[in-house]
Formats: structure tokens, sequence, C-alpha cells
């Protein structure tokens, strides 16, 4: 600091200027506020910060923990099987226009919104909205989305795990129609399903000349229909639980469990390898299908523009939300693993590279799915749009189907389901972590006590895999879709947009810039200005726009057999559905109520004053220059200011020491204490007033701050220099 005599009056207004050239030094957490009173003064930012319970909050090990664990969680299997689909129906190459528009509009800004706000706040998805309190009901409804999410994610991977158990043998057991799960439909000879036209007169329907490839069922479809699923004719047909599917299903949350039941320390570290290795197993099966007959068919089925299709609604619907799904944008997660970082780290830079990695993954999917899907066209002399699937259609239809077709089938079977495990366990692990981050940090003083966190950790695991067996029942898949379909895809475009609206409006554009200053120690004042109108008008306007195009383009929930059977959901189970969504965004103005309503019933109609309610609740190290503290925390007083407010009720201000720990102490009247922690300036002075209004002790006068308990405003001089762990 140029000037190291710089000192801030702290009076009834209480301002706290921070160090503009340096930030002050910042914990791990909010929830880490007091340190042992024999840390050095040289401690920085990037040292655990302990709580008094001799606990802490988890941060990444090195800065490329967060990297890997923001690529390991968004680059899954959304943008393995939906964004090639998306693509092809949307014009080929046509479509990537809008696709990269939207990441530039809405898909980056957002991400780092959530990031950034995290990493400033070192809170999980709920305890951040302190930054803008009366919008609290958000962290609660990504919170439910989270849960809603972990709940049927994990039934994806006891379907991949169990396809691989099934790959370890001779011949693939979905390449033959000799199962006895098959039907008399079931035909490999696709040149007698290509031959024509037949006479299924009382078979299909009860019509005549069905063309053979509508009538006829492949081994594939039969093995995942009447094998893996045993499906029921209906959602109101559960049927039993498929025993086989629920072990799977325990072995994908008992590995869950154990790479993050020591939180982000050891599941970081896990990231290396189930970030890393699908790309090794992609680059394998894409150099493999390009050797395929056909495969050049497919690669420019998935590449020619249609610029035609720029032109329909739906494509630009399906690029937007494509990206609120491959960027995990509105669910809490990202927000997460941003509270893991160090306060100073440079998230910016690693935004960007998320972003290209991210896209680029989807890019390079799509090459791998549509050369396998070029050589399954090619082999049964069909148009390949009858072949293109997405979905659970894709992963475990179409190309378990190609696999089947290939020279040693198991092999490449084993290459591509584990790559698909992979895809998908990085993406469970961050997933559960952020919610179960979300709660924690609600109740840090009993949840971080010894091994309490492990087994709420379990205990979360176990009631999410409670919650899954309804949907690995034979009548599962109807749950799963109703999961799928409601709990986190309109809603999150709503969830972000009052993220904008919370962070950009109530908490405040400049505000936010310069936090962002302080964060990562420079400022690009062109960029910066760029970021201001993106978050104030461009992104908010394009997340509503494609939430209202969204509602518009909505069509009913129906599970589509095959071509000739789709089936349509009842209302009473659309209902439900809707029920799910709701649960989650209601709890916004739900907890909007409840913050006008507690402070009316707490201090009558008059008190009801709209700045105190969204005033956030900061710590010393995250004010601004001329932030008053006192007025931003309205928990703090006096006496408690550098205390955080989920300890003060644990706080006895007549003794010397908290939890055994010692806390020099300044008295200025009777009874009235400044416990001098890590964040306390180093000559904080309490300052009594005279009735007249004159300091006792000398210094300025302050007018009377209206404080409870207090005769008289109190004057405190800081001196900023000295703002370190004492």
């Amino acid at each position: 600091m140029a000037n190291t005599e710089e000192k801030t009056q702290l009076s009834g207004e209480a301002e706290i200027d921070v160090i503009p050239e340096k930030a002050p030094l910042a914990p791990e957490s909010s929830d880490d506020a007091l340190a042992d009173s024999s840390s050095s003064s040289s401690n920085t930012a990037s040292s655990p910060t302990h709580s008094p319970s001799g606990n802490k909050r988890e941060t990444f090990n090195k800065k490329i923990d967060f990297l890997m664990a923001c690529v390991g969680y968004s680059v899954g299997l959304g943008n393995f099987w939906r964004f090639p689909y998306l693509c092809y129906k949307n014009g080929g190459g046509a479509f990537l226009l809008p696709y990269f528009l939207m990441v530039i509009l809405a898909g980056i800004p957002m991400f780092f919104l959530e990031v950034s706000i995290g990493q400033f706040m070192s809170a999980g998805g709920i305890k951040v909205w302190n930054i803008s309190p009366l919008f609290k009901g958000i962290g609660f409804a990504t919170t439910i989305i989270l849960f809603l999410l972990n709940c049927y994610y994990n039934v994806i991977l006891s379907w991949a795990l169990r396809y691989l158990f099934a790959s370890f043998t001779s011949v693939v057991p979905w390449s033959t129609c000799d199962g006895h799960w098959n039907t008399f439909r079931c035909t490999t000879d696709w040149a007698k399903a290509t031959s024509g036209m037949v006479n299924t007169s009382g078979l299909v329907n009860g019509t005549e000349n069905e063309t053979v490839i509508d009538y006829y069922t492949d081994p594939a479809t039969e093995y995942w229909m009447h094998h893996v699923l045993n499906i029921t004719d209906g959602i109101d047909q559960p049927g039993v639980i498929k025993w086989d599917l629920a072990l799977c299903l325990l072995l994908a949350w008992i590995i869950v469990f154990a790479c993050i039941a020591k939180g982000v320390k050891t599941s970081g570290k896990v990231m290396y390898v189930t970030a890393t290795l699908p790309y090794v197993f992609m680059i394998i099966l894409l150099i493999r299908n390009c050797l395929l007959p056909g495969a050049g068919i497919g690669i420019k089925f998935y590449l020619t523009p249609n610029v035609t299709k720029l032109q329909d609604m739906e494509t630009w619907v399906d690029a937007g939300t494509q990206i609120f799904f491959s960027y995990s944008i509105g669910i809490g997660a990202s927000t997460a693993l941003g509270s893991f970082n160090k306060f100073h780290h440079n998230s910016y830079k690693d935004t960007i590279i998320f972003a290209l990695v991210n896209s680029g993954t989807s890019f390079l999917a799509g090459f791998v799915i549509f050369a396998i899907l070029g050589h399954m066209s090619y082999e049964q002399g069909v148009n390949i749009a009858d072949v293109a699937e997405s979905g659970p259609g894709l992963a475990f239809i179409a190309y378990p189907k190609a696999l089947a077709t290939m020279p040693i089938a198991p092999l490449w079977s084993v290459f591509f389901f584990i790559m698909l495990i992979l895809l998908g366990l990085d993406s469970q692990f961050v997933a559960q972590e952020g919610l179960v981050a979300a709660i924690v940090d609600m109740f840090p003083v009993t949840l971080r006590k010894g091994h309490r966190r492990v087994m709420f950790t379990g205990l979360m695991c176990v009631i999410c895999f409670l919650v899954a067996l309804s949907m690995v029942t034979q009548g599962g898949m109807y749950v799963f879709q109703i999961f799928d379909f409601y709990s986190g895809s309109r809603i999150i475009l709503l969830v972000a947009l009052f993220e904008c609206i919370a962070v950009a409006y109530v908490y405040g554009i400049d505000r936010f810039l310069v936090n962002l200053e302080m964060m990562y120690g420079f400022r690009l004042p062109n960029l910066f200005q760029v970021m201001k109108w993106f978050y104030l008008v461009i992104t908010p306007i394009t997340v509503l726009v494609i939430f209202i195009m969204n509602c518009i383009s909505y069509s009913r929930l129906t599970y589509k057999f095959s071509a000739q059977h789709t089936y349509i959901y009842p209302n009473w189970a659309i209902s439900i559905g809707w029920l799910m969504a709701c649960s989650s965004i209601i709890m916004v103005p739900i907890f909007m109520i409840y913050a006008v309503v507690k402070r009316i019933l707490t201090g009558g109609l008059n008190s009801l004053d709209i700045r105190a309610l969204i005033r956030p609740k900061l710590l010393p190290h995250q004010l601004r220059v001329g932030d008053n503290l006192l007025d931003i925390n309205p928990e703090a007083t006096v006496a408690n200011t550098f205390l955080p407010t989920d300890l003060l009720e644990e706080y006895n201000g007549s003794i010397d020491t908290y939890k055994g720990r010692h806390y020099p102490r300044v008295h200025s009247t009777p009874g009235v204490v400044l416990p001098q922690n890590m964040y306390a300036p180093t000559n904080t002075v309490l300052v009594p007033l005279n009735p007249d209004g004159t300091p006792v002790m000398g210094g300025p006068a302050a007018e009377n701050d209206g404080l409870p308990g207090y005769d008289a405003a109190v004057n405190m001089e800081v001196d900023t220099e000295k703002l370190h762990p004492v």
C-alpha cells in the first residue's frame, strides 16, 4: 500500500475502507471467522482458516482442481447424447450459430456469475445469498433442484453399470435374438427388413401393408425394453423392483459416497481421473468409428448446414436450453464449486477455459456419435434419420446396436460404457457435494464437528438412493422421465433470471465489479464495462426470451416405445411433475414474503424499510471502500461487529475467551466488549461520547447511532494497514 498512514473513521456510520491497492486478507469461509491467537500475521488467504471448533471449510488443494471439477461436472452425458442429436435435428452445421451465440450471451456470463459469487462469499448454494438476503429463496430453490437431480441421475449410472457387466462375455447379449426376453418380432436380418412391404394385418394396430422396419424390432431394442427395464404398460403399473438394477444403483451410490465423504480434498483428486479418462476413450472410439464403412455419411449428415432451420423458433430454444444443461447453470453446483476456491483465485480465466473445453467436447462428441450412426445407416440400408437418437435411446439402444456389429464387440462395449460411467460419475460427485455443502454451511457448528459431515454425507446418499428405488422398478422409466422432464428443465431458466436480478440490480452491479477487482487484484476497465451491460441488460433479456420461447413450445410429456406406440402420461402424473417443478421456484417468493412479514412482526409496519431487507450480510474483508459495516450487516452491533453472525449467539461478551481461545478485548464502558479475532484491526479503540456529543477520550464526534443498549454513539478509529490476523 502506498500510504501506510491511511485511516478510516468508524463512527455511527461505521465506515471501513478496504485497501484499494491490495485487498485485505480473506478467510477461506465466512464461517471460519476465529483464528487461533497464535496465528502468524504472515498467514494469507491461501492458508486454511480454522473455525472455533477446530474444523475448517474445505478448499481445493491446487488451483487446477477447480477447473478439473468444473470440467468433470458440467461435461457429462448431456454433451455426449444430447448435443449431437440437436445439431442434426436443427440444421447440422447451421445450429452452431445459435449455439455459440447463446454461449456468449448467456452461458459464459451466468456460469461466471455463479462461480464468482460462491468464491466471494465462500459459501454454498443457500448461504451464498446473504449477498442479497431478500433473494435467499434462490438458494433453497437450487438446493431442491440439486436434490431431485441427484435422485434420478445415478439411475443412469446404474443402467450403464448393468451394460458394462453384461459386456464381459464373448458375445454381447444384445446382438442376437436368442435371449429369453426376445419376441417373435426380433430380427437381425435387415436385408429382409428392407425388402419392401409385408402384410401384418391384426398384428400392428389392425392395419395392413406396414413397412417391415416398423414391424420388426432389433435385439438391442428388445434387450433394453424387455430385459434391462422389463417395462410395464404405464406409470400406474409400477411392477416389482428390478434387483439387478437396484444393486447397480447401490454400487453407484457407494462409489459416489467413497469419493466425496472427505469433501473436495478427496473428490478433487478423483476428478483428475474421471474428468480426463473419458477423453481417452472418446478419442479411441472416434478413430475406430471413423474407419467403419459409412462413417463419412454420418459425419456429412452431422455437419451439412441447413440454414432454413434458423427460421424455426425451436432451433433457438434448443440452443438456449442446451447451454443451460451443458453448463449446469441455475442448480447451485457451480456456486458450490466456486466457494471451495481461495478468495483470490482467478476464476475468470478458468471460466474461459471451461467454456472452450465444454463446448469443444460437445462438438467432438458429435463426430463420435454420427460416425457410428452413419455406419448403422450403411449396414441397414436405411436413412440416417431412422437411426438417429438422443438421450437413453442413443446410449442404450442405438450405440450398443452399432457396437454389436463391430469386430471384438465386447471390448468396444467395455470402452464405451466405462466412458459413459466416468462422464456421469464426476457430474454426480459435484452435484452431491453441492447439495451437502449447501446444508452444512447452514449449520457449520453442528455438522463440521468430528465425523458429522461424513455421516451427514452418507445420510444424504442413502435418502437419494431410497427415492431412486422407485425408478428401478419395472415401471421406473416412467418415474425417471417425470424427474428428468420437470425437476430441472425450464425452471432453471427462471432461477438464472432471479440470480441476474439479485446480483445486478439489488446487490448492485458496480459493487459486484469492485468485488471482482478485490478478488482478482486487477481491473480491466473495458472488460468490466462490457460485463456491466451484459448483467444489466443482455443476459437477463436473453434468459427471459429463452424461457418464454420454451413455454410457447411446451408439449405434453410422452414416452416413445417404438414408431408404432407412444405412451401418453395421465393428467395426475403430469400434475405431480408440475408440483415437482414448482416446489423449487416457489421458494423465491415464499422467502421474500417471509422476510417482509418477519420484519413487520418484530418492528411494526413502520419498520418496513426495503433497504434493510436487501442489505447484504458481509464480513469486513468483503467490504468496498466507503462501505458501512453496521449498515451492511444488520445483525451486527459495535460490540460484535467483527464476529460472524452465525456465531453471535454463542459468544459471551462478558469473558475474554471464546471456546477456550483467548482474545484480547478493549473496554469503553462497562459491559461493552469488542472481541479481536482475525478480522479485527489490532489498534481498535472504542470511544464513548458525552451527552453533548463530544468524545470522552478524544477524537472526532459522532451522532447517536441508536444502537440498543448504548447510551451514546461509539467511534472507532481503524488503521487499515493493520488488518491482519492477531
